[in-house]
Parts: structure tokens; C-alpha cells; sequence
């Protein structure tokens, strides 16, 4: 599920996509013109750099890494590595994007454009998050590559943007996590369901699913006859989303239990 607009990273990148001096020559390649032939970084950075302008991402990532090879101590070296991770990021290879952009962060942690490939590869992580019906260990994965951009660049352009993404990934997992609960619900395995709304609460409270957790707990916990347990939910859920439809669904639920005072 793609989650994230690449205009964005695109607009980002343009600005280490500078051509050096010389024509870059023919655009129409294949991927068998990017086997080993010796080229002056000028023609070589310059092929790439056409290869990308014109959506061929592989080749141009093919051809970034042409220019780290045979000019390894080449000032156009180290942004042949970023343009060859955002390279493999538009064509959607976000495994070598990942495996590329970490590659840069380990031989130049301190370069300026740190967080730039740090953030490329967060967003390769956060481009691959699938819907809460399958594994989110991915979404885990993206979680960590956010926080990590934040922890390690809190100043930089990145991080605002990494800020509003790792609540959405946030929502994503508490959306997992009710879809279990709800799951188990269905099948009066009140316990199981209780532990997966609870979390949701505790883990993930300011997110859209609280307020729904919060009600599934009074439910789950009528259930289970444990109506202190229950009262607290549906006063947690009146004191901090008195109008909403979970809110209302928590009060007449206490009512019909003979338990209105802790829905006051």
C-alpha cells in the first residue's frame, strides 16, 4: 500500500541530480549498455543522470553504481550512491534502495546529505506497508527507519514530515490490533479481544482507534463480569471523547447493566 506521494521525494532529489559539464549523449540504452566499459565520470554521471530524467530507473541505477565503481574516490562518487538508492526507490526496488542508502550511511555518517538518504530510506520501508489484514512486520521496519530520522536529525527538513508519517504508521498497527481484537470478539473469546483493545489504549492512544477500544473494552469486560473494569473504560471514553458515537454505544451499555453511575 502505497502511503506516500513520490512528487515529494522526487522535487527532494533534484537537487543531487546535477549534471556535470559534458553531453551525456544518447538516452535510448538497455540494460546490457551498463556492463563494464571504461568512461570518464563526466560521460558515465551524465548517462545516468539521462537515464533517470527519462524514467529509465533500473539502467540509471545500474549506471550511479558504474560511476562508484570505476571512480571511487570521485567527489561524484558519493552522490552516485544517492542518486542510485533513489534511483532504485522510483523503480520501486526498495530493497536495493534500502541496501544502497545504508551502504552511504556507513562509509559517511557525517556527510550533509545524511539525512537525506536516511529519509530515502525510511520512505522505502514506509512504501511497502501493506493493509492491517496481512503481516505488519514491515510496517514495524518503517516505524523504526522514522524514529530512527527523528532520533538522529531531529533539526533537519526530513524530520516533520517523518513526525506526521509515524502517526500513521502508528494508526496502521492499532488498526491491526483491533482487527484481532474485533476478530476474537466475534468468537466470545473475551480475554484474547480484551488484551488487543487494552493495547491499543496503552500503546497507541492518540490515535483514530482509541476511542473504539476504549468501548470494545467496556463491552469485553461486561462480558467477562468485571463491571469496575468496565465502568473505567466507559469513564476514560466520556472524559475524553464525551461526543462520539463509541461514547453513546459505552453509556447505554452501562444502562442496560445497571451501572450508570460510571457512565455519568
Amino acid at each position: 500500500m502505497a502511503m506516500f506521494p513520490r512528487s515529494a521525494a522526487l522535487l527532494i532529489a533534484t537537487a543531487f541530480a546535477l549534471p556535470l559539464a559534458s553531453c551525456a549523449g544518447p538516452s535510448a540504452m538497455t540494460e546490457a549498455d551498463t556492463q563494464y566499459v571504461a568512461r570518464d565520470v563526466n560521460t558515465l554521471y551524465n548517462l545516468a543522470k539521462d537515464q533517470l530524467d527519462n524514467g529509465r530507473y533500473t539502467i540509471a541505477a545500474a549506471l550511479f553504481a558504474e560511476v562508484e565503481r570505476q571512480h571511487p574516490y570521485s567527489p561524484w562518487a558519493r552522490r552516485s550512491q544517492i542518486m542510485g538508492a533513489f534511483s532504485h526507490y522510483l523503480a520501486a526496488d526498495y530493497t536495493e534502495a534500502i541496501e544502497t542508502g545504508q551502504r552511504f550511511l556507513s562509509i559517511h555518517p557525517g556527510n550533509r546529505d545524511a539525512p537525506y538518504v536516511q529519509y530515502l530510506i525510511a520512505l522505502s520501508h514506509y512504501e511497502q506497508i501493506v493493509d492491517v489484514t496481512r503481516d505488519q512486520s514491515t510496517t514495524l521496519e518503517a516505524l523504526n527507519a522514522l524514529n530512527e530520522l527523528i532520533r538522529r536529525y531531529p533539526e533537519s527538513v526530513y524530520a516533520a514530515d517523518a513526525r506526521l508519517k509515524v502517526d500513521l504508521v502508528n494508526d496502521h498497527l492499532a488498526g491491526k490490533e483491533m482487527e484481532i481484537g474485533r476478530f476474537y470478539q466475534r468468537r466470545r473469546q473475551w480475554l484474547a479481544s480484551v488484551f488487543r483493545f487494552r493495547r491499543v489504549v496503552d500503546e497507541y492512544p492518540r490515535t483514530t482507534h482509541a476511542p473504539e477500544a476504549l468501548m470494545r473494552l467496556t463491552e469485553g469486560y461486561l462480558a467477562m463480569g468485571i463491571p469496575q473494569e468496565a465502568q473505567r473504560a466507559a469513564a476514560t471514553l466520556g472524559a475524553n471523547y464525551p461526543g462520539s458515537r463509541w461514547y453513546q454505544q459505552a453509556y447505554e451499555l452501562m444502562q442496560e447493566h445497571g451501572a450508570g453511575p460510571a457512565a455519568d
